[in-house]
């Protein structure tokens, strides 16, 4: 993959975009049936928010993972790379837990994991590359506000 630095980039965006379009999938159909339902903060963001959020998010995490690699020439400890898909799969999971399976509290439990992942991963990318953790800390960020957005949500519906 060195040899062709495009043909990586573009590796980056499918598998990170394909773990979105699982959450996706998985918001779909509850985003419009059972997540109005429920009791939400006064600072919830408005539904259409989400989709340019994460589309700018998911391109800036491929980008950051992208340049990572490139300058690592995928040398960098398989630790990283196993970090990276796992936090993917945990992302994925996240949507999972949260709308197919109406689970706010599971939800709170994964991206409590999910935002342990993306620190480690902050700090990994931006020792090898500021502006790859420049690229992932907006993720990080985004994250941290959904954690606590999820947290106040799981505590407004407590039954």
């Amino acid at each position: 993959m060195p040899q062709r630095p495009y043909l990586t980039l573009a590796f980056f965006l499918i598998v990170t975009f394909a773990a979105g379009a699982i959450g996706s999938a998985a918001t779909f159909e509850n985003v419009r049936s059972w997540y109005p339902s429920l009791n939400k903060p006064s600072w919830n963001p408005p539904g259409w928010i989400f989709g340019p959020v994460w589309s700018c998010l998911y391109t800036a995490m491929a980008v950051a993972a992208w340049r990572v690699w490139r300058i690592q020439i995928g040398s960098t400890a398989p630790s990283v790379w196993r970090v990276y898909g796992t936090q993917l799969g945990l992302n994925a999971l996240w949507s999972l837990c949260f709308f197919a399976w109406r689970r706010p509290d599971l939800a709170l439990l994964d991206i409590a994991a999910l935002w342990t992942l993306l620190v480690f991963t902050l700090v990994r990318f931006w020792r090898i590359d500021r502006v790859a953790g420049w690229l992932w800390a907006p993720y990080v960020a985004w994250v941290s506000f959904a954690a606590v957005l999820n947290a106040t949500i799981y505590g407004l519906n407590r039954s």
